[in-house]
């Protein structure tokens, strides 16, 4: 099981100050090995449950309410569940990965989905929750991390098993990236880290580094704790 998962993540900012993300949580090599190792342990309930996801973009309420697990009536929250889609991917009729959306999604939006996410665990890029105005990004470094990955593979583990999770973490994925895409040509950026670049006039690449996330001691040479991207 040794990094066998990958996520690459990608944040589209609109002109309008809301931002659209996707994710895919690609779990093939994952799947295979625990094939391997343990045939058994893909009948377990949280595998049946991921199997369950459809294979087209389907809306987190569509989806609950289908499953009969819609557990709130709150309209703000049943807002935003309909604005963020899910879906797996089957290979050879196998699991292969999971993809989530969030559809255009705006300041307000991301004020109701953090009261929302402390019940339901949605995996999510922490970036989303950056400063977003419509022209000037404010990217907090300190969101580089996978809390909420790691808290939706754990609400679907028992205690025992959620606990080697957090020590596993670092083996667990191979690669993590996220590409922030942004409508209007990007005008400067002030601030640097080392694992931020820029791509082109319109896109940033953040490339995580697994070790340095989960080894305190990691010494950075660029680690500041803000980076401004302004568009024009």
């Amino acid at each position: 099981m040794l990094q066998s998962c990958s996520v690459n993540s990608e944040i589209v900012y609109h002109k309008d100050a809301a931002s659209t993300s996707f994710m895919d949580i690609d779990i093939r090599e994952f799947m295979s090995e625990m094939m391997a190792m343990t045939p058994d342990s893909l009948k377990q309930k949280e595998f049946g449950e991921m199997d369950k996801l459809p294979t087209t973009w389907t809306s987190m309420y569509d989806f609950s309410k289908k499953e009969g697990k819609l557990k709130t009536e709150n309209p703000d929250s049943i807002r935003i569940m309909k604005k963020i889609f899910m879906k797996s991917t089957k290979e050879n009729n196998k699991l292969a990965g999971f993809s989530f959306k969030m559809e255009h999604f705006s300041p307000e939006d991301y004020l109701v989905l953090k009261s929302f996410t402390k019940t339901e665990k949605v995996p999510l890029d922490q970036n989303i929750y950056n400063n977003w105005d419509g022209k000037t990004l404010t990217i907090d470094t300190e969101n580089f991390n996978l809390k909420s990955i790691e808290e939706s593979i754990r609400s679907k583990t028992s205690k025992e098993e959620s606990e080697k999770i957090a020590g596993m973490m670092v083996m667990f994925f191979k690669k993590i990236g996220t590409t922030l895409k942004f409508e209007n040509p990007i005008q400067s950026i002030s601030g640097k880290h080392d694992w931020i670049k820029q791509i082109d006039d319109h896109s940033i690449k953040i490339d995580y580094d697994l070790k340095a996330i989960y080894e305190k001691d990691t010494q950075l040479k660029n680690a500041d704790k803000k980076i401004i991207i302004v568009t024009k």
